[in-house]
């Protein structure tokens, strides 16, 4: 592609026309013939590095700042829009080629993409999902360089786009993070779908208020044809209330369009009925929860958005599997049980301890810890919540990052004092996972939450290898 292509035929009159070999924001990784776009960071400003990127090929830098490099400069007052509005042209537009679904949400972004997929492949779709566990089409997991765990950067986004039309992708469901949103990495993107799952204390680090939070999900919803929200949410009644989209409003709730009632849930899964345009319907679903029920009534409303009817519906909720790390049983030869869950949210963690509840027939054992460089409001209430709900409780480590383990678990201790929930402190999460399976009895479930997917703890800024279910597995082999 041209330059000229890209910035449009004003760009011609005073510099020469050459092709373009890729866009990059990272000076790290700028090639010959590439567009650098200098990126304002939060812990670093992209401008300091022009030099750095002119000297590795650059042909032209995109700016907001004026600069001091020899190479041309197109001056723009929103550099993260210019990235992504550069990027989907040039890998030529193509989330254009197929629908899109996008959902957002405090918890239940990743079970919804898979359930939405189960759903679509019922029907003969080929679909691919892009999100926290990984990127795929059909079966083929797709690669990229992207660092960010839940929605990539827009050029990371857009060349996934291309490789899923170049696999013949019909439909794309993706996670939209509220970083995302507020960061333009889905500028230029426009969904068929957007979906709202729920609103709850989580990323304050960077959004500092839950009404900002809220703002930055409810974005959206400016960039979707339709809408499906979770209307017993107050996040999700106030998204319905402030924007203009055609939404279908899901819950438990009379008022809601598509109405779920009648719940059972046991250790197979739950079963419940949903009732939409007057007829009722019932529905299986083989991952145990109530929060589950409302992830599955949210994948219900996308697909009969875009057209799926029930009867396929059902069905494909009936195929669908767990996902990795979300209520995931590790197998063990044990006559206790092992759970591995994401929950890192103060509502993530009682949703899965209460979900665990339901069926656990001896003691819900809970190892969890918090994540260090990130919203520290939530740690004493995530130990309050696990003191109250958990029969016993192990205070671990999460990722600690940046910051002292000792300290993280300190404010964690906090709130799991105010409690009579009884627990230990074991700050290192090997260790605390050891313990717990030591001291688990017949028929306790373990939950080990915080970690779920991720087979790596960051300590310090090192990544360090760390699968739970091979430390699950290595520890009880040893004890044989």
């Amino acid at each position: 592609m041209l330059y000229s292509e890209l910035f449009g035929g004003e760009w011609l009159e005073n510099n020469e026309d050459v092709e373009v070999t890729g866009i990059a924001y990272d000076s790290r990784s700028v090639t010959k013939g590439n567009v650098f776009v200098c990126i304002k960071g939060y812990e670093s400003d992209g401008h300091k590095f022009a030099k750095m990127a002119e000297e590795n090929g650059a042909a032209i830098i995109v700016a907001e700042d004026k600069l001091d490099v020899s190479v041309p400069v197109c001056y723009v007052e929103n550099s993260r829009r210019t990235l992504a509005r550069l990027a989907c042209k040039f890998y030529d537009e193509p989330s254009k080629k197929f629908k899109l679904v996008g959902v957002t949400g405090t918890n239940g972004k990743t079970t919804i993409t898979y359930l939405v997929k189960s759903i679509l492949e019922a029907a003969g779709k080929r679909v691919g999902v892009i999100g926290t566990n990984q990127n795929i089409i059909g079966d083929k997991v797709l690669l990229t360089k992207s660092t960010t765990p839940t929605t990539p950067d827009s050029p990371e986004l857009q060349q996934l786009f291309y490789e899923m039309v170049e696999n013949d992708a019909e439909y794309v469901i993706m996670e939209v993070s509220s970083h995302a949103l507020e960061l333009d990495r889905v500028y230029g993107c426009k969904f068929d779908v957007g979906v709202f799952t729920n609103l709850t204390r989580d990323h304050l680090d960077f959004h500092k208020t839950m009404d900002n939070y809220l703002a930055a999900k409810a974005k959206l919803f400016d960039i979707s044809d339709k809408g499906v929200v979770n209307y017993d949410d107050d996040g999700g009644r106030k998204i319905v209330d402030t924007k203009d989209c055609e939404f279908l409003k899901v819950g438990f709730g009379k008022d809601c369009d598509l109405v779920a009632g009648n719940m059972k849930i046991n250790a197979k899964g739950d079963d419940f009925d949903v009732t939409y345009k007057g007829v009722t319907y019932p529905i299986h679903l083989s991952i145990p929860g109530k929060f589950s029920v409302y992830n599955a009534i949210c994948a219900i409303g996308a697909a009969l958005l875009l057209g799926i009817d029930m009867d396929t519906i059902k069905r494909g909720l009936g195929d669908a599997k767990g996902v990795m790390g979300r209520i995931e049983v590790v197998p063990t030869d044990t006559d206790y049980t092992v759970i591995i869950d994401y929950a890192h949210t103060p509502d993530g963690l009682e949703n899965i301890i209460r979900a665990v509840k339901e069926f656990a027939k001896g003691r819900v054992i809970t190892v969890f810890g918090c994540g260090g460089d990130r919203d520290n409001t939530k740690r004493a209430i995530m130990g309050e919540i696990a003191g109250k709900l958990s029969d016993f409780s192990i205070v671990t480590s999460d990722n600690p990052r940046t910051e002292d383990p000792e300290r993280i678990v300190d404010m964690v201790e906090e709130g799991i004092k105010r409690t009579d929930g009884e627990y230990v402190r074991i700050v290192d999460r090997r260790e605390a996972i050891h313990y717990a399976l030591d001291h688990a009895k017949k028929d306790d479930v373990i939950i080990l939450a915080g970690k779920g997917q991720e087979t790596y703890q960051i300590i310090g800024k090192e990544k360090f290898d760390f699968d739970e279910r091979a430390v699950v597995f290595s520890y009880l082999n040893k004890r044989i």
